[in-house]
C-alpha cells in the first residue's frame, strides 16, 4: 500500500475512534447509575467501583501472567528451566490462595455494611422533611399519589431537588419493579403489600425511571419521567395541578386502571382519601373503606 494511502486510513481510523469515545456519552450510560444525581445513586456506584477494583486483585494477574507463561514456557523455549518433579513452592501456594482468601472476605465485609446502609427502607439523613408519594403501579402505566398536597399525576414524577422523598409501593394489577436509575436502585410493587425506598435528587433535571420486571407485552413501554424542580418551582408546580381539571376519584381510577397501555403524562388537582390503602387492601379480601368496588383493577393473566 502506498504511504500516502496508507496515512489516509490511519487518518480516518483515528477519526473513527475519537467520534465513537466522544459519542459514548450519548449511551444509556449517561442515564444510569454510573452517572449519578442523588446520594443512594452514588453511594451505588461508589460501592460498584470499590468491588471492581478490589476484584482486579485477582483478575489482573491472570489476564498478565498467562500470556506470559504461555510465552515463557512455550515449546522449544530453551531458556526456560525444565523442572519434571517439581512438586510444590509454599511462597506460591500462599500467594494462589492466600490472596483470593482475602480478597471474598474483604468483599464480603464491604458487601455486608453497604448493602445495610443502602437499605431502601432506611430513611435519609433530612428523613423527617421527606415529601411522602404513593405509587401505584398499573397496566402499563404508574400512579403517583401525593397524599399531603392532594394530587396526583400519571407517568410523571415530580419531586424538589434536595430534599429526601420517601416512596411507598403497592400495584393495581402484577408485580412490578420500579427503578430511577440516576436516584436509586430497583424496588418491587406487588399486589396488596407495601414496599418503600426513600431516594433524594441533588440537583434539577430529568430522569427516565422505568418498569424492569419483565411481566408481559408492554412493560418495555412502561417508563416515566422523574422531574426534579427546585423549591420554589416545585411549589408552583403544586400551584398549577391544584388548578388542573380532572380528579381522581374511584370511578376515573377503575377507568385508568383499565385503559390503554399508552397514556400520556396527567394530572389531577384533587385525590380520593385513602385511595392508595384501598387499592392495597382490596387484594386482601378486605372491606373497601373508600370505594364500594371490590376489585381495584384487571387482571393481567
Amino acid at each position: 500500500m502506498p504511504t500516502r494511502a496508507l496515512a489516509g486510513t490511519v487518518r480516518r481510523a483515528t477519526f473513527a475512534t475519537t467520534l465513537a469515545t466522544c459519542l459514548c456519552g450519548c449511551t444509556p450510560l449517561s442515564s444510569g447509575f454510573l452517572h449519578p444525581a442523588g446520594p443512594v445513586a452514588s453511594a451505588q456506584r461508589d460501592l460498584f467501583f470499590w468491588i471492581v477494583g478490589v476484584s482486579m486483585v485477582v483478575v489482573l494477574p491472570v489476564l498478565i501472567l498467562t500470556p506470559w507463561l504461555l510465552w515463557r514456557y512455550r515449546y522449544g523455549q530453551q531458556e526456560a528451566t525444565y523442572r519434571p518433579h517439581w512438586e510444590l513452592s509454599l511462597p506460591f501456594e500462599i500467594l494462589s490462595w492466600g490472596v483470593p482468601v482475602l480478597v471474598v472476605i474483604g468483599l464480603g465485609a464491604l458487601t455486608w455494611t453497604r448493602t445495610h446502609q443502602l437499605d431502601p427502607y432506611r430513611p435519609l439523613a433530612d428523613s423527617r422533611s421527606s415529601l411522602e408519594v404513593q405509587v401505584i403501579a398499573l397496566d402499563w402505566k404508574w400512579l403517583f399519589i401525593y397524599p399531603e398536597q392532594g394530587v396526583a399525576t400519571v407517568n410523571e414524577l415530580v419531586i424538589p431537588s434536595g430534599r429526601s422523598v420517601h416512596l411507598s409501593l403497592t400495584s393495581g394489577t402484577v408485580m412490578q419493579s420500579m427503578m430511577i436509575p440516576r436516584l436509586a436502585g430497583q424496588i418491587y410493587a406487588m399486589a396488596g403489600m407495601r414496599t418503600q425506598q426513600y431516594l433524594q435528587a441533588d440537583v434539577a433535571g430529568e430522569f427516565t425511571g422505568r418498569n424492569t420486571q419483565f411481566n408481559g407485552i408492554g412493560f418495555q413501554q412502561q417508563s416515566f419521567i422523574t422531574r426534579s424542580l427546585g423549591p420554589e418551582a416545585f411549589e408552583q408546580w403544586l400551584d398549577t395541578t391544584h388548578q388542573a381539571n380532572a380528579t381522581l376519584d374511584c370511578a376515573s381510577y377503575l377507568h385508568l386502571s383499565q385503559s390503554p397501555s399508552q397514556v400520556p403524562p396527567s394530572v389531577y388537582r384533587s385525590v380520593q382519601p385513602g385511595l392508595f390503602e384501598w387499592v392495597m387492601h382490596a387484594f386482601h379480601g378486605s372491606s373497601p373503606t373508600a370505594c364500594d368496588s371490590p376489585t381495584p383493577g384487571k387482571s393481567n393473566e
